[in-house]
Order: C-alpha cells, then sequence, then structure tokens
C-alpha cells in the first residue's frame, strides 16, 4: 500500500437493494470525498455521483443507501463508466497498491489481500498519514495499540548464564573453573539424590572428581535404577560442555559399577587416539586396575575367547569400527553383544555421541549407517547402562533420533514416536526446545554445565576485499559465468542426457567450492595483519579453518613434480581439474584401418545383415537324414533339389554357369560367401588364387560405405579436434587468470614459515619457501625423530612449551586437543582463536571454539571470527549462528547462550519468505515491497534496471532456467522461470550468490536482506516473533495463592504445576519524577526529555508519558504510569507527532496519577473491551498464569487450548521466566492466557484428576 492514491479502476458494481415505500428523507446526505477528502452533500435519491472538485466518481456507503433508496427507485449501475465502492467513514481509506482501487481498512489491521485483484497487502504506517480522517471519539485507542503490541513482544531477554553450584549433592571438592548454566536451566530443580555411591569414601578422600562430577556420577546411577515403560532400562544424558571435563566423570562412572561387580563397558567415542585419554582419566579416578581395549587392534573373534582372552575391562572402540566388518562378514557390533552376553547390564557409553546425527535426515536423505548401529546395539543390551554424552548433541532436535532411552516418546508418553515429537518442537519455535531441556533436567535424566564464557571476547571482523583481490574475484565470476555458457553449448552435442545432469552437479559443487576457498583467500591479509598485532601485544595465536587444500595440492605435486615456482593456487588446480575431467567431449572417432580392416569390415557387414547375403548352395548327403534342429542354417533349404551320394564338401555349384565342381577348384567371395569359377569372371583371374578375395557386388558396396564411413569420421574429428583444442584454449585461460595461493602455506609463510608456526592438521606435507626465497619445495611434515602419526602431538607440544606462539588448527587435525592457556604449560599468553573459516556445522564451531576455551586456563580466549564483505559470504556465518543459536537452546535451554550471530541467520522461515517475495519481484510477477539498494522510489527507471540486471545475473548462475532473449516489443528483455524447489532455497540462492561479480553480489543480497527485515518487523509488530525465553519484568511481583499441581510424572514422580502470580508493572508519579531529575541532574539528559500529553483524547482523557533520550540518538524510552519503561524507543519525529511536552508540572502530575489509579482495575481499551476482564493491555494490576515443571507430558493438551484463543498473540506458545520480588524465587514455564486457562485446565483433568 506505499504508492499514492490515484483514480482507481472501477470494481465490480454492487447489486441494487431493493426499493421501499418508506417516507422520502429531506435535505440529502452528507459524506467525505475519497479522494480530495472534502464534504460534499448528496441530494436525496442519487447514489452514484462524481466530485465536483477532484472529478472522482464514487457512490453512498451501504448504510447511507438505505435512506436514499426509501423512495428512489432502483439505479441500475451504468455498466461503462463503473463507480466506486462507499467509503465507511469508521475505516481508513487506502489505495491498493497493485490495481489502486480504494479500500476501506479498519484501523490495527496490518495484513489483507485486496478484494479486486486478490494480491496481498501490507499497510506502511509510516505513509498512512496522509489518509487518516481527522479524530472521532469512537476510534482505536492508538495508545493502547502501541502498548499491547509492546506487551505481544513480552519483556526483554534476560542475562543468559547464573554461576552453577550442585544444589542437591555436596560430596567432593568445587571445580577448578568458574562453571555456569543457563538462567532457564537454573530455574528446574533437579529430583533429589537418592543414590548412595559406593565409591563415595575413595573420592572424598583422592579429590579426583570435583562436586559437579560427583553430582553427574550420582544422578546417573540413579536414573539407572529406573526403567521406561517400553521395559528398556532408562539411559542419562550429560551435555555438559567442552572442557568440563566430561572424560573424568565417564571414568567416575566405569570406576563406581566396577565397584558393583559390573566389570565390562563399551566405551564408543570418535577417534581411536582418544583411547590415551581414557587411559588417563581413568588412572586420575584410581581406576588404574581396569585395562583399556582398543577394539582397532584385536581380531574379529569371540573377544572372551582362550586366542584373544578378554574376560573384563574396558573395550575402547569408534563409531567407524561399529559399523564394520570382516570379510568373511563377521561385524564388530555382533562381537561386541556376544562379548557383553544377555542381561549384560554395564555401561555402554556413547562419548561425543552427535557422531550418531541424522538417523532421522531430512526429508529425502538417508540415515546414517552409524545412527542406525548405535539404534541396533542399545536394541539388543535392553538392560545395558546407556549414557550419552556431548556438549553438542542436540543442537537440532532431529539429531536426537537415538536418544531412546530417555523416554520423551514412544510408550507412555505423549507422542508415539519420534517425528511427532519433533512435529511439536518444530511447531514450539525455539521456546519448546528450552522447555525439552528443561524438563529432561526436572526428570532427572539430564544435566548440562558450561565452562563460563566470562572473559572470553567475541568479536564478528568483516575483512573487505583488497583492490586487487576485488579483480581477481570479479575476472573468476566472468570465466564461471562463460564456463557455463561454453559447457552448454558444448554439451548440446551429446546425446546423453544422464551425462549432463552428473555434470551440472559436479560444476555446481566446484564452484561452491572455488568461491569459498576465494572468500578464504581474501581473508588471509587480514588474518596475518591481527596475528602480527597479537604477537606484538604479547598474546600468541591460533587460527581455526576447515580444509587445508590437501588433495589440490598433491595433484599440482604429482603432475609438476615437488619443485615449483610458487605455492599452489587451490582454485586453479580445481578449475583445472574440473575442465580436464568433465569438459563434455564427443565421442573419439574410431579411425579407418588399413587392407585388413577394409576385409574385417565386409565380414562385419556380412554378418550384421545375413538378409543380404546369398549363401552357397549345398548338396545334401545321400544318407537321407531327417533333418534335425541342431543342425545349422547353412544346411537346410537346399534350393536345387539334386541329391548326390558324394560327399557334402567335395563338390559345389558355381553361381554364373550353375554348373558343378570341385570345391578347391573354386573361388569363395571372403565377403558373402559366393562359389564362382575363377575362369567365369569377367576378367578372368590367373591361375594364382588369393587368398581373400570378394566378388564384384561386395566390392562395389564395401567401396561406398567406405567413402561414406570416410566423410562421416572426417566430420566427427573434426568436432572433436574442435572440441578439443577449446578445451585446451579454456585451460589455458585458467592458467593466465591470477588466482590467489593456497591459504594455509601462505599464511605459514607471512608469519615466518613452519620453524615458527605449529601446523595441527590432518596433511601429510607442505610446500615450503626455499632458503633465498625463491621457489618453493614440497616436503614431509614430520621429521626423522617424529613419527607421521605423532606429529600433531609433537607441534602441539612446541606450542604449550612456548617454542612456537602460532597455532594452525584444522578440524581434521585437531579433534580433543587442548591449546587453551593451561596452568601446567609453559605458554600461558592470552590465545586470539581467529576462525578464518566457519565450519559447515555449528556443532563443529563450538568444537573449535573448545579448543583454547577450557578447564584450568590462566586466562580466556579472544575469538575473532573472520569473514569478508561479500554477500555470499554470511551464508556460512549464518548456518553456524542459526545452529549457535539452537545449541544454545536446546543443550543449554537457552538460546542466548551461544556467541551472538543471530544478526546472520537468514536460512528461517522468514528468510525463505523472503527470498520468495524477492525472486517474484525480480521475475516482475508481483512487485517489490521495498526499493532495491541504489533506486528511489521517485525514478522508476533505476529500479527497473535493477531488476534487468538481477533477472540476467540470476540466469548466469542457473537459477533462473529456460531463458529466452525477447523480441518485438519485448525486445532485449529475458524470460524464464525459476523452479518451485528453488523459489524457497535460501541456502542454494547464497551459494549460488558467491559467483557474481562483487557489486550485483551485494545489491541483490542487500535487497535480501531488507525484504528480511521487513517481515521480521512485521511479525513482531504482529507479536508472532518467536523470541524464545521472555523475561516478566514488574516493580512488584507476588505469588497469589499456593501453586496448583495438574499432573504428576509416573516414572519420576516430578510434576506439572499452575503458578499465579499478580505483578504491579505501574511508576508512581515520585519515580517517574525521580527519574527525570535524576538524568537531569547527570547533565545526560536533552532539551526534549520531559513529561508528554497524547494530542489527541480517548474517552475523554488523554494519556501522559514521561520521554528521555536513550543512548541510540535520535531515539526515546518511553514510560507510561500504567505499565512502566516500553521495550520500544520511539524516533523523535513519532514522539512529536502524536504527543505534546507539557510545560505545568502540576497538570503533568495530576494526568499522571489519575492514569495510574484508573489503570489498576480497568485495561486501556475502557469499558466495552472485547475480551473484557480478560485483557491485560494497559492495565497496572495484571494477574499470569505460568505453568511450570514437567511440561512435555501435557504439551498436546495445552496447544490444543491454546487454539481455541481468540487473540492471535495468544495462540502461540511462549516460555517466560519470572521472578518474585519478595523472596526471588524464579519460575520458567509457559505462559497461559488468562483467557484460557479454564480450557488448559479442563483438558489437564482428562490428563491426570487435578490434585487439590
Amino acid at each position: 500500500m506505499t504508492s499514492q492514491p490515484s483514480i482507481p479502476s472501477p470494481p465490480p458494481p454492487l447489486p441494487p437493494p431493493p426499493a421501499s415505500t418508506a417516507p422520502p428523507s429531506e435535505g440529502g446526505v452528507r459524506v467525505r470525498c475519497a479522494g480530495c477528502r472534502m464534504i460534499l452533500t448528496v441530494a436525496p435519491g442519487l447514489t452514484e455521483f462524481a466530485c465536483p472538485t477532484c472529478r472522482m466518481p464514487q457512490m453512498l456507503p451501504p448504510e447511507l443507501m438505505a435512506r436514499v433508496h426509501q423512495t428512489a427507485p432502483p439505479v441500475t449501475p451504468p455498466t461503462q463508466n463503473l463507480p466506486a465502492h462507499g467509503i465507511d467513514p469508521t475505516k481508513i481509506q487506502l489505495p491498493c497498491a497493485k490495481c489502486k482501487a480504494i479500500l476501506n481498512v479498519p484501523h490495527g489491521l496490518s495484513r489483507f489481500s485486496c478484494p479486486q485483484c486478490n494480491v496481498d497487502l501490507a499497510v506502511d504506517l509510516s505513509k498512512v498519514k496522509q489518509f487518516l480522517p481527522p479524530p472521532t471519539l469512537e476510534e482505536v485507542n492508538e495508545v493502547a495499540v502501541e502498548v499491547e503490541r509492546d506487551e505481544d513482544e513480552g519483556g526483554m531477554a534476560g542475562e543468559t548464564f547464573t554461576d552453577y553450584r550442585p544444589p542437591k549433592v555436596s560430596i567432593g571438592p568445587p571445580h577448578p573453573d568458574p562453571v555456569v548454566e543457563t538462567s532457564s536451566l537454573s530455574a528446574v530443580q533437579p529430583p533429589d539424590p537418592t543414590y548412595d555411591p559406593k565409591t563415595k569414601d575413595n573420592l572424598e578422600s583422592s579429590k579426583a572428581l570435583s562436586c559437579l562430577q560427583i553430582e553427574t556420577l550420582v544422578y546417573a546411577c540413579q536414573r539407572h535404577l529406573q526403567h521406561l515403560p517400553s521395559g528398556a532400562r532408562a539411559g542419562f544424558f550429560i551435555g555438559d560442555g567442552a572442557g568440563v571435563g566430561k572424560g573424568r566423570t565417564i571414568a567416575g562412572l566405569i570406576w563406581e559399577n566396577w565397584h558393583h561387580g559390573r566389570r565390562k563397558a563399551l566405551w564408543i567415542s570418535v577417534g581411536s587416539d582418544l583411547k590415551f585419554d581414557a587411559r588417563r582419566d581413568l588412572d586420575d579416578a584410581g581406576a588404574t586396575c581396569i585395562e583399556v581395549h582398543a577394539l582397532n587392534k584385536l581380531p574379529y573373534s569371540k573377544l572372551d575367547s582362550k586366542s584373544v582372552g578378554i574376560k573384563e575391562g574396558v573395550v575402547f572402540l569408534t563409531y567407524n569400527s561399529l559399523i564394520a566388518s570382516s570379510e568373511k562378514g563377521r561385524s564388530r557390533l555382533q562381537q561386541l553383544v556376544q562379548w557383553c552376553g544377555p542381561g549384560f547390564d554395564g555401561l555402554v557409553i556413547f562419548d561425543e555421541c552427535h557422531k550418531a546425527k541424522n538417523l532421522v535426515p531430512e526429508a529425502g536423505s538417508q540415515p546414517t549407517r552409524t545412527g542406525e548401529a548405535v539404534l541396533e546395539i542399545q536394541d539388543k543390551l535392553p538392560e545395558a547402562r546407556v549414557v550419552y554424552c556431548s556438549a553438542t548433541g542436540a543442537s537440532e532436535p532431529r539429531n536426537m533420533g537415538y536418544m531412546v532411552r530417555l523416554g520423551l516418546w514412544g510408550d507412555g508418553t505423549s507422542f508415539s514416536e519420534f517425528r511427532e515429537f519433533l512435529g511439536a518442537l518444530d511447531r514450539g519455535g525455539v521456546g519448546a526446545l528450552e522447555l525439552v531441556a528443561m524438563d529432561m533436567k526436572a526428570r532427572g535424566m539430564y544435566l548440562c554445565r558450561t565452562l563460563s564464557y566470562e572473559g572470553a571476547e567475541f568479536e564478528v571482523i568483516e575483512a573487505p576485499l583488497e583492490d586487487k583481490m576485488m579483480d581477481m574475484y570479479k575476472k573468476a565470476a566472468e570465466f564461471w559465468a562463460e564456463l557455463r555458457v561454453e559447457l552448454l553449448s558444448a554439451s548440446a552435442f551429446l546425446n546423453d542426457k544422464p551425462n549432463t545432469s552428473q555434470l551440472w552437479r559436479l560444476y555446481w559443487a566446484s564452484h561452491q567450492r572455488f568461491f569459498r576457498h576465494m572468500c578464504m583467500s581474501a581473508k588471509v591479509p587480514a588474518t596475518v595483519r591481527l596475528a602480527k598485532q597479537a604477537l606484538v601485544d604479547g598474546k600468541c595465536v591460533v587460527i581455526g579453518l576447515q580444509s587445508t587444500g590437501e588433495a589440490r595440492t598433491e595433484e599440482a605435486v604429482t603432475k609438476y613434480g615437488s619443485e615449483l615456482d610458487d605455492f599452489v593456487s587451490g582454485p586453479r588446480e580445481l578449475l583445472l581439474k574440473f575442465v580436464e575431467e568433465n569438459y563434455p567431449l564427443p565421442e573419439k572417432p574410431q579411425l579407418l584401418p588399413g587392407e585388413d580392416g577394409v576385409k574385417e569390415l565386409q565380414r562385419k557387414r556380412h554378418s550384421a545383415t545375413p538378409d543380404v547375403s546369398l549363401k552357397g548352395r549345398v548338396r545334401k548327403s545321400a544318407k537321407l537324414q531327417p533333418p534335425s534342429d541342431v543342425e545349422s542354417d547353412e544346411e537346410s533349404e537346399t534350393d536345387s533339389g539334386i541329391e548326390s551320394n558324394d560327399s557334402d564338401e567335395e563338390f559345389q555349384i558355381c553361381e554364373i554357369c550353375t554348373t558343378e565342381e570341385e570345391r578347391k577348384k573354386m573361388l569363395q567371395c571372403s565377403c558373402c560367401g559366393k562359389l564362382v569359377h575363377s575362369a567365369c569372371l569377367m576378367p578372368p583371374i590367373g591361375d594364382v588364387v588369393p587368398e581373400e578375395w570378394s566378388c564384384h557386388l561386395c566390392k562395389e558396396k564395401t567401396d561406398e560405405y567406405l567413402q561414406a564411413r570416410q566423410a562421416y569420421i572426417a566430420e566427427i574429428q573434426k568436432r572433436y579436434d574442435a572440441a578439443l583444442e577449446r578445451r585446451t584454449k579454456i585451460l589455458e585461460i585458467i592458467r593466465s587468470l591470477d588466482l590467489p595461493n593456497n591459504p594455509l602455506d601462505d599464511i605459514t609463510d607471512q608469519l615466518g614459515g613452519p620453524d615458527k608456526v605449529a601446523e595441527i592438521t590432518g596433511r601429510r606435507g607442505m610446500l615450503v619457501r626455499g632458503p633465498a626465497g625463491k621457489g618453493v619445495t614440497y616436503q614431509a611434515r614430520n621429521t626423522k625423530e617424529v613419527t607421521m602419526e605423532m606429529v600433531n602431538m609433537h607441534e602441539k607440544q612446541l606450542f604449550m612449551d612456548g617454542k612456537k606462539f602460532v597455532a594452525i588448527i584444522s578440524e581434521a587435525g585437531s579433534a580433543g586437543v587442548s591449546l587453551q592457556a593451561d596452568r601446567r604449560a609453559a605458554n600461558q599468553k592470552r590465545r586470539v582463536h581467529l576462525t578464518l573459516e566457519l565450519p559447515w556445522s555449528a556443532d563443529r564451531a563450538i568444537q573449535q571454539f573448545g579448543r583454547t576455551h577450557r578447564s584450568n586456563q590462566a586466562s580466556a580466549p579472544e575469538y575473532r571470527i573472520l569473514f569478508t564483505n561479500l554477500g555470499g559470504e554470511r551464508r556460512f556465518a549464518s548456518i553456524v549462528a542459526k545452529r549457535l543459536e539452537s545449541l544454545g537452546a536446546l543443550t543449554q535451554g537457552d538460546r542466548r547462550a551461544g556467541p551472538s550471530l543471530s544478526a546472520y541467520n537468514y536460512d528461517s522461515a522468514y528468510g525463505k519468505r523472503a527470498l520468495m517475495i524477492m525472486y517474484k519481484g525480480i521475475m516482475e510477477q508481483d512487485s517489490l515491497p521495498v526499493v532495491p539498494p541504489g533506486c528511489s522510489s521517485d525514478r522508476p527507471d533505476t529500479v527497473q534496471d535493477f531488476i534487468i540486471q538481477a533477472k540476467a545475473a540470476l540466469v548466469s548462475v542457473g537459477i533462473v532456467r529456460d531463458s529466452v532473449l525477447g523480441n518485438g516489443k519485448d525486445s532485449g528483455r529475458l524470460s524464464g522461470r525459476i523452479i518451485d524447489s528453488d523459489m524457497h532455497e535460501v541456502g542454494r540462492f547464497l551459494n549460488r550468490l558467491l559467483g557474481l561479480p562483487p557489486d550485483i553480489q551485494n545489491g541483490l543480497f542487500e535487497l535480501f536482506v531488507s525484504i528480511l527485515d521487513l517481515l521480521v518487523r512485521n511479525a513482531r509488530i504482529e507479536g508472532n516473533l518467536d523470541t524464545g525465553i521472555v523475561d516478566l519484568k514488574a516493580n512488584v511481583i507476588e505469588l497469589q495463592g499456593t501453586p496448583k499441581t495438574v499432573h504428576v510424572d509416573q516414572l519420576t514422580a516430578a510434576s506439572t504445576v499452575l503458578f499465579t502470580f499478580i505483578l504491579d508493572r505501574g511508576i508512581t508519579w515520585e519515580s517517574a519524577s525521580n527519574m527525570l531529575n535524576e538524568k537531569q541532574k547527570d547533565g545526560l539528559g536533552s532539551a526534549n526529555d520531559g513529561f508528554y500529553e497524547s494530542k489527541r483524547e480517548w474517552l475523554g482523557k488523554r494519556h501522559f508519558i514521561l520521554a528521555f533520550e536513550s543512548s541510540a540518538s535520535g531515539m526515546y524510552k518511553i514510560v507510561r504510569p500504567p505499565v512502566g519503561e516500553s521495550n520500544r524507543e520511539m524516533p523523535l519525529s513519532e514522539l512529536k507527532s502524536k504527543y505534546r511536552k507539557v510545560s505545568s508540572l502540576e497538570k503533568a502530575q495530576t494526568g499522571w496519577e489519575e492514569e495510574y489509579e484508573a489503570s489498576s482495575k480497568q485495561c486501556m481499551h475502557g469499558p466495552n473491551c472485547k475480551i473484557g476482564n480478560f485483557c491485560t493491555v494497559g492495565r497496572r494490576l495484571q494477574e499470569v498464569n505460568v505453568l511450570g515443571g514437567l511440561i512435555l507430558p501435557v504439551w498436546g493438551t495445552i496447544e490444543k487450548a491454546l487454539a481455541k484463543q481468540a487473540r492471535l498473540s495468544h495462540r502461540r506458545l511462549r516460555v517466560v521466566r519470572i521472578e518474585t520480588t519478595v523472596d526471588n524465587k524464579r519460575i520458567v514455564g509457559l505462559l497461559v492466557p488468562n483467557a484460557a486457562v479454564e480450557t488448559v485446565l479442563q483438558g489437564l483433568a482428562w490428563v491426570q484428576e487435578i490434585d487439590d
């Protein structure tokens, strides 16, 4: 609705109202013109008219029609000039952005469809003012709308973490480092501990485990005494973050179970070298007598057989070996189940269990074998004591599919199967994930503490492209676009369809990898600069990246030898490899063979076309046997019925003179097999009979064929040569392109070479610059003294001992490595952790951050996350942001727990909608809701140019398909289509975006983000935005009455409780004037600070507010008498348009106090509010109902009750945190709108009788 009003196109006519015979009204009626807004008097009997001032044709509103029609005959509207509909004075009149019809829009309605052209419209509040009618008393209370909006957004997101101390277990020394828990989890108490550990005295005297680790041990053993409704033993989930010491906790558990006579345990982890850590942890816990057996070193035979002889102890294996099997078909899984034996009730530990994820994959992909194996072993050992361990185990709810022993779904729960559980969480949004974590803690199956990230600093650094890199990037983007066109035309010659689809798959995969590599190289200068600065500041540096480019380097070394002029360029090698292996060449022609080949050809032709050939006529033998069906064709069907007693082979008939002759005196054609006398031929052949002879007819045919074949082959050869030449040319162009070197080698080189830089990666060799700075040589990473297996450990040691101050880690090399500023290490300088390349998944990002942030450190690290100013590159940050967001949520019961990158989360439901709106705008199927970057709404030609450019860009990266360049009046315009599956694929859009020149790339990206921002803003205004846990704040919060227990869990006796709070949100006159005085006393105030009253009256009163400038300049914080400080800050322009400053303090005081009093009993809508007493908008005293404790068992009931609510914002599941002001009791739970309490309680009565 953003365009100016113009003459509307006529809407469909109204049906004429029925005539009636009442007496006529006198003097006509007065209406306001829909165009120029003048007051017009319409004569009696008239229903349609044109405004004399602006000439707009219009029609009386329906409610005035009745008066006019009382005497007037029915008027049928003329068809040629259809009038507009009437004006409804209680609504705002706004023009449709598409068909320009004037529509009556109710106040407060922000989204609707045009009844005429069916386009979806949104009200742009900033432009509506010009259409607003002057105030009338019955109008919607604007202030009430603002307050309601503010309340729907909920309170502020509170502080995220609280310090953690075990609430109910008091054994053991305190943990060496500060440990925190998210504040939402801390609002939940675990059950009372009833288990008494056998190793308690041991642990107390040795101080091997801290109180945190002992608490985990107690709750895990306690949980293992319970059984699920399905009969399997219940499992426990340790969700502690990296560096809290999960390994030692597991060792403690194994030692505890050993004392109960359970002497077999399985420990499944990610890497076989972590076996040494397992050994160390067991020794630390005092369990030196327990053996650790590495499964990968053992044969596939029975483990407890005489030859292997493992009767007890810990079998340590990796997830990979869980799915391994021998050549004879014996699997490790069978071997382990056999060793455990029937009724096994020992420990099965899934360490780093996020490796088993994707058991329930996204639609269309297959579950991983690891996930299936983890499920199978749990299935085969129903009595096993299962422990799931992972800091990132539940970063996405679908990755919990293998955690069947938690009993969150299945028999006896609200969800019959995992998919149902997943569906409920998806509907509940992130707030729901937070509740699941709290639920698990309340039932005693989950603990999750994190090392405090206090002191750690996160900074997202944008590294703009340098000019040289910018130029490189542009050329590369142009080259890829040309390569695509080249491949399209080259593959048009091929008739092999499946191969071309494979080609495009490879093309886009290489495209993405190439530009990802470019982005990484673009950050090298910034990385080197930051690293050198950190070293100057006396810190040391850890640089994290994902890929080392080893494959490209090795290919180059194989191709060019180990002495090279310069470092290998990954992008160049990638391109060369792609073009060399995948350029579509036509089939290579089979060249024509020499003379022997001609004979071969004749023979082939003969056998290929038997119907052409004339068989040698054979005389039957005189034995008169009936022809058997085994006989060959050659011997049947003799045309001459002549029978002879002579042997078959002796005599044959000449084809020319048909006389009989001895076989050996005749010539046989090598092609068709004809037999002739040499004398019958013209010219006759002499006495010397050639071995290979062909008759005239065959010779003629062969020559013709050979000529045609020759021409065909020449043509094919020409095509093949041309394609080969084109490929060579392309390869030459690639070699001449200026492309960046391998970042890993480049950084190492710029920071002083391998002598100064510790490399902890998975690669075997590296390129090192020669002594005089000339040329580079490929050499192995290890030296004679260090084996390749131990090279990473050796490098790590050099870093920790302070012999090297820079470490570069890759994901492959650094699993489980500790690089923190350890108090036991020589190098205790502060770590600066630069992430050059964010991992594909947040789980891995967290793991990477956890390398430098661990227990027992002298200082917390500084994290610097780098990304370039290329639009598409934010994509990688976006994925990780999304995961960190939900990682904080699920595994920690609070979304804001992960480092904050969420400004960069694009792959959300809103992102998908924004993408679709943008695509439709660019394809001109719909208008764009925002003005594209660099364009102005006053100059539509700039927008048109942008759309043309954008469309061409989307064609060049294959998002717009089947594009055709128009002719005639559409000349120069591209048409095409975007397939449905691409319409919502934010990932694909952001990946492909990388392959565009930077300016277009950033333009498209800006457009996408501005549409996304608009959608999010609208969702926030409508109260539909999922913000996770929200703090309810008020001056006084009191618990009213005793909380009601509305449901009790059968297995753990944990309960669901309904709390009712009374909140007083008001601000007294004294508090408000103190606030203002404080501001003015500090000299921080601005001239506009002070008390204001609304310019308009509602119900005969004006609203009063206190406004003072906030930290953001030009924005004002608003304080209202009934509800205190508003969440939303108001721009000065809006403040001055709606309110005017009150000069007299007495007037302000009277108004303030009146409003403060009135708001204790009445909402802002006045006595006629449509939800009556249940309405809380602008009410000072407010009743709030919160459902706390266990939520999952009653989830379905609550969803059903909320779905019936009148107000949209009440239908959403909202998780709130509330703390009483008197005794600081904190409750986190589901907010139940007052109007829904009855329905929820009735529903719960079905779940279980209410316990009064």
